[in-house]
């Protein structure tokens, strides 16, 4: 087993092991952004330490080549006041499995990928149909491994808005906007929440991670389930719509906050 699924693996373990009997859901309830594309409008809280991180599984297979990549995605969330957190966020670990269909000939790549750095504000409450407001914006910096390193800084801007319905349903969206070294594109999330008890939630979204630039698409549909108020664990099937995106993707992750 690869060292980051024991990872994520005994984390989870551990969670449901050493966790207290978790309280009703309530607005101070751990509430990630992982794992689905649709962020949160919401901030962990001054002086709050919040860590998520899972590893996601992709494949892509096309016609000259198929290819698997293990990831290891990680944010790191810290509130430095109210309505504002500070985020570091990477795919981490990245390893690359692909094969020529046509020769058999296999290889094998590794790396670290790039960090981002940025901050979130959450600028609203939901007040009837207003919704809930913040903004992300962060910078992806060249700092991984040379086969996966971007060029230069790439700044982006995310607007994520949330409606809680009623009856237990949520509503979430999520434009934005990246500048990347040669381009510049657009990312749209749509997604719909229901808490199917106080610990389980689940999910259905539909997204485009990238817009205009070698467009990618995808639907996906996941779980999360509450261990304690400080304490969730996830899972997510992904499925790519075009061939600019993996056709099947699978994530599990933990998040914790302190």
């Amino acid at each position: 087993m690869h060292p980051s699924i024991r990872f994520v693996s005994l984390a989870c373990l551990l969670a449901g092991v050493f966790a207290v009997p978790a309280a009703r859901a309530d607005d101070d309830a751990i509430n990630p952004d992982r794992p689905n594309i649709a962020n949160s409008s919401q901030v962990v809280g001054n002086r709050r330490v919040q860590i998520e991180t899972g590893v996601q599984w992709d494949r892509q297979r096309d016609p000259d080549a198929h290819v698997r990549t293990l990831t290891t995605p990680t944010l790191l969330r810290i509130g430095v006041a109210d309505a504002l957190e500070l985020r570091v966020e990477t795919d981490g670990r990245t390893i690359e499995h692909a094969s020529d269909p046509g020769t058999g000939v296999h290889t094998v790549g590794a790396g670290w990928a790039d960090v981002s750095a940025g901050v979130k504000w959450h600028v609203a409450d939901q007040d009837g149909m207003r919704p809930s407001v913040g903004v992300i914006a962060e910078v992806a910096l060249p700092t991984g491994s040379a086969a996966l390193r971007g060029k230069g800084f790439r700044p982006a801007v995310e607007l994520p808005v949330e409606w809680d319905l009623g009856h237990d349903w949520s509503l979430g969206v999520m434009p934005g906007v990246v500048r990347d070294s040669d381009a510049t594109y657009g990312v749209f999330a749509a997604s719909v929440g229901k808490a199917f008890s106080e610990r389980l939630h689940g999910f259905a979204e539909v997204a485009a991670p990238q817009i205009g630039h070698g467009t990618q698409t995808s639907v996906d549909a996941g779980v999360a389930w509450l261990v304690n108020k400080d304490c969730q664990i996830d899972a997510m099937v992904v499925h790519g719509m075009n061939r600019q995106t993996p056709g099947l993707s699978l994530a599990f992750g933990v998040s914790i906050r302190r």
